[in-house]
Parts: structure tokens; C-alpha cells; sequence
């Protein structure tokens, strides 16, 4: 039984390592073009090893695209703190001060999830259009959130809603109001959610193409999604420049992933189980 076991336990391993490779190669690929010479692109067959490994590619990035993740950054944590802004107390009044009609208000923003994104691409440029406010990195903030935002209220909804109602009675027994209840109590215990909601906010910003594309029609502040265009051309494509801006551009995302996961893991699970 025990050496059955022990066969099963190797087999899943290496089942699960080599799924993981396939899921990680295209990651490797693009690391291996962007350190591939420009002139052995078309190799036929391609390198599988950057024997002849070059820098260019991360030298364009240093040289063209740094504006353009500064933008980037500045709009992922710009829609991070509006949307925190605006879901945290949401969350909350759904969770516990239970307001007539907090039950449609779940529905609404639970379908507002599945409207794609295009369409309300569409809507926003007619409307950004009309008010004179496109090509601006605070129009797609603003933009971004609504993405961001009713997820944001699911989540914190979820999460508040196992928060001891004794909690916050004996909050509000020592005087506190309920912005005070909310701000000193609620929120410090919400780490969790805070994080989560942090997280995907910035990741759904920093990887945002169809807004950027669809209300930025060249302006100064464009995201990195809109930079990396610079290399591609009619006639020319600077593959690797693109993978090394690719890659430039992954760095934050994954650091953020490795950083916060415990954090996501809490707080996306939080509410899943009731006593």
C-alpha cells in the first residue's frame, strides 16, 4: 500500500512538472527572443538557447519605453486607491448595515462583471469624446475602476460579512460613529481583502489594452500596453525589443503575484465557508 503510494505521489509530480513547463515555455520564449540578434529571428529552425545572447532589445526599453511604464504605474496605482476608495465602504454597508435593496444592488454589480469590456470601451468614448477629455491618464483611471470596482464590493462584501457583529457592537457601545466603526475597526481587519482587491486593480490597469487603445489615440501619457507599438511597423517588427518591453513589463506583475499570494488566497476564499 505504501510503495502504491509512493508511485502515485511521483507520478502526480511529474505530471504537475511537466504541465508546469508547458504552461511556463511560452514565459521562457519570450525571454529567448528578447535576447535573440534581430538577424537570426528567422532562423529556420529557431534557437532554442540564446547562443549569440544580446542586449539591444533591453537597451531600447531603457532608452524608449521607461515614460511609459511610469504612466503605467501611475495609472495602476491611481485606480487602486480610487477603487478601494469607492468598493471598501460599499463592501461594508452591504455587509452590515444592510440597506433596503442591497440585494439587487449585488445583482447589478454582479452582471456589470459580464458586460465585455469593448462594449463599455465603446460607451466611454462617446462620452469621454463629448466632455473633451480623451487622451488622459486619469480618464482611463477612471475607466479602469469600473472594472475594478464592482469586484471590489464583492469581495470586501464577502470578507466583512464574517467580521463578528460583536466587533463592531462594542465599537459602537464606546461612542464610535459608523465611518469610525469603519475606518478603525472594519478596515484594519480586512488586510486580506485589501490586498486582493489592491492586487487585481493593478493588475487589470497595468494590463489594460482595450481602454488604452480605444481612448488614447496618441497622446504624451500613454501606457506601456501603447508603448510597445513604437516596434512595430508596416514593414519593420523589433522582436526583440518587443519581447525585452514584454518582459520589462511582466517584472511587476509577478513580483506582486509571489508577494501578496497568501494575502489573495485569504481574501478570495474569505465568506466561502459560514459557521
Amino acid at each position: 500500500m505504501t510503495a502504491s503510494r509512493a508511485v502515485r505521489s511521483r507520478r502526480n509530480t511529474v505530471i504537475g512538472v511537466v504541465l508546469t513547463a508547458v504552461m511556463l515555455f511560452p514565459v521562457y520564449w519570450m525571454i529567448n527572443v528578447s535576447l535573440t540578434p534581430q538577424q537570426d529571428m528567422r532562423k529556420s529552425p529557431p534557437d532554442l538557447f540564446p547562443l549569440h545572447p544580446t542586449f539591444t532589445g533591453y537597451r531600447a526599453v531603457l532608452d524608449d519605453q521607461l515614460p511609459y511604464l511610469w504612466v503605467s504605474l501611475l495609472i495602476g496605482l491611481s485606480t487602486v486607491a480610487l477603487t478601494l476608495l469607492l468598493s471598501a465602504p460599499a463592501g461594508y454597508a452591504l455587509a452590515k448595515l444592510r440597506p433596503r435593496g442591497g440585494g439587487l444592488v449585488g445583482m447589478v454589480l454582479l452582471i456589470a462583471q459580464m458586460i465585455p469590456g469593448i462594449v463599455m470601451a465603446m460607451g466611454f468614448y462617446g462620452i469621454f469624446l463629448n466632455l473633451g477629455i480623451m487622451n488622459t491618464w486619469w480618464g482611463l483611471v477612471v475607466a479602469d475602476s469600473t472594472i475594478a470596482v464592482p469586484f471590489g464590493v464583492m469581495i470586501f462584501t464577502a470578507f466583512m460579512s464574517g467580521i463578528p457583529d460583536e466587533l463592531i457592537s462594542a465599537a459602537k457601545i464606546d461612542g464610535a460613529t459608523t465611518w469610525r466603526t469603519f475606518t478603525s475597526v472594519v478596515v484594519p481587519v480586512s488586510r486580506n481583502a485589501v490586498v486582493t482587491v489592491s492586487l487585481f486593480s493593478f493588475l487589470w490597469a497595468w494590463s489594460d489594452f482595450v481602454f488604452a487603445n480605444t481612448l488614447d489615440s496618441g497622446g504624451d501619457m500613454r501606457p506601456i500596453t501603447l508603448g510597445i507599438y513604437k516596434y512595430i511597423g508596416n514593414n519593420n517588427q523589433e522582436w526583440n525589443a518587443i519581447m525585452a518591453t514584454a518582459v520589462v513589463a511582466s517584472i511587476p506583475a509577478a513580483v506582486l503575484l509571489v508577494v501578496a499570494q497568501r494575502y489573495v488566497a485569504a481574501g478570495v476564499s474569505a465568506g466561502a465557508v459560514k459557521d
